[in-house]
């Protein structure tokens, strides 16, 4: 029997929320932007995941700013950033609200996207319509601020300067392939290892990486998952710092009402298995693990505000481009 979260954790079909607006599928000659919102990108590997994006057929522009490197202060510009506060917002405001690009692409995550949400101009980037945000690790705190100031959905997954489209060895076959499959609008299912709590459940999907999620309470853009499917990855966080981020945001109440818990990857996080059971079985929705989702390798990308499946009998979690009846 199919579940659908509802907003107070009834799971009653039919209350729960709807999915946020799917960007348009991309094409074969597309313009994708790649900025730079977070932390700066080593040039070679940018280059060479570029070139894997246009093997896709798509092709790239950069944001002026993508290789940009400062001397901190009083520039503004950290060496932990790849530019300042203004000229990151900036690039990523012009590539969003510019009419001939289909995509906007961040180049690498580390740290950087938090400061950037007070300075975009939100009304002007709602005007530009919808368009797909692809990014995952830091870019969390994007994908939160764009579905919920501009209900759009975008594209948890791998970016041109990680390990999985610019590696030293090629793109990794797994992982760009269900990128092409997710930025062309048909992403196949991933396959978990194991559940924690069995059951099948039908709802938005939303989440992403867990210090960044943690890193929003108290702010506008605050995590709240009722009715939703949660998901959660990090990477090099230690199982007590993975508690005390579970444990502030349970705290916050931001899984009351979730309708279930998709687990990705926790590269270098030790032995989480056992926290992550203990704090979240305890809400009695489906529970699955093992997703290759977030961090390491292979990279699976999901649709962070669509609809998502998670179905324990077949271990599996489907992350649907566009809302669909007959997933629930």
């Amino acid at each position: 029997m199919a579940y659908r979260g509802g907003e107070d954790g009834t799971g009653e079909a039919g209350t729960g929320p709807p999915p946020l607006l799917s960007p348009p599928p991309l094409h074969q000659g597309d313009t994708v932007a790649v900025v730079a919102p977070s932390g700066p990108p080593d040039p070679a590997r940018l280059e060479r995941g570029a070139g894997v994006l246009r093997e896709l057929g798509l092709k790239v522009v950069f944001g002026e700013h993508v290789l940009a490197r400062g001397d901190g202060p009083p520039s503004g510009h950290h060496g932990h950033l790849a530019a300042s506060d203004a000229d990151r917002a900036g690039d990523l405001q012009e590539a969003w609200c510019d009419p001939a690009v289909a995509a906007v692409v961040c180049a690498r995550g580390g740290y950087g996207t938090t400061r950037l949400l007070g300075l975009l101009d939100w009304d002007r980037m709602a005007g530009a319509g919808p368009k797909t945000l692809l990014g995952s690790s830091d870019i969390t705190a994007l994908h939160l601020a764009i579905g919920a100031r501009l209900g759009t959905a975008g594209c948890f997954g791998p970016m041109p300067a990680g390990e999985t489209l610019a590696g030293d060895l090629g793109p990794e076959p797994l992982g760009l392939r269900h990128l092409e499959q997710a930025l062309y609008g048909v992403p196949g299912p991933i396959t978990g290892t194991h559940a924690l709590v069995p059951g099948r459940v039908s709802a938005p999907l939303a989440g992403g990486n867990l210090t960044l999620l943690a890193a929003l309470c108290g702010t506008p853009f605050a995590p709240r998952f009722a009715g939703r499917i949660v998901l959660l990855e990090d990477v090099q966080e230690a199982p007590y710092r993975i508690d005390r981020m579970l444990t502030q945001l349970i705290a916050a109440g931001a899984f009351d009402g979730a309708a279930g818990f998709a687990l990705g990857s926790w590269v270098g996080c030790g032995d989480v298995l056992p926290v992550l059971a203990e704090r979240l079985t305890p809400y009695g929705v489906p529970v699955l693990a093992g997703l290759a989702v977030g961090h390491g390798s292979p990279q699976h990308c999901v649709w962070l505000g669509g609809l998502g499946v998670i179905d324990t009998q077949s271990c599996s979690l489907t992350s649907l481009f566009r809302g669909s009846e007959e997933a629930m």
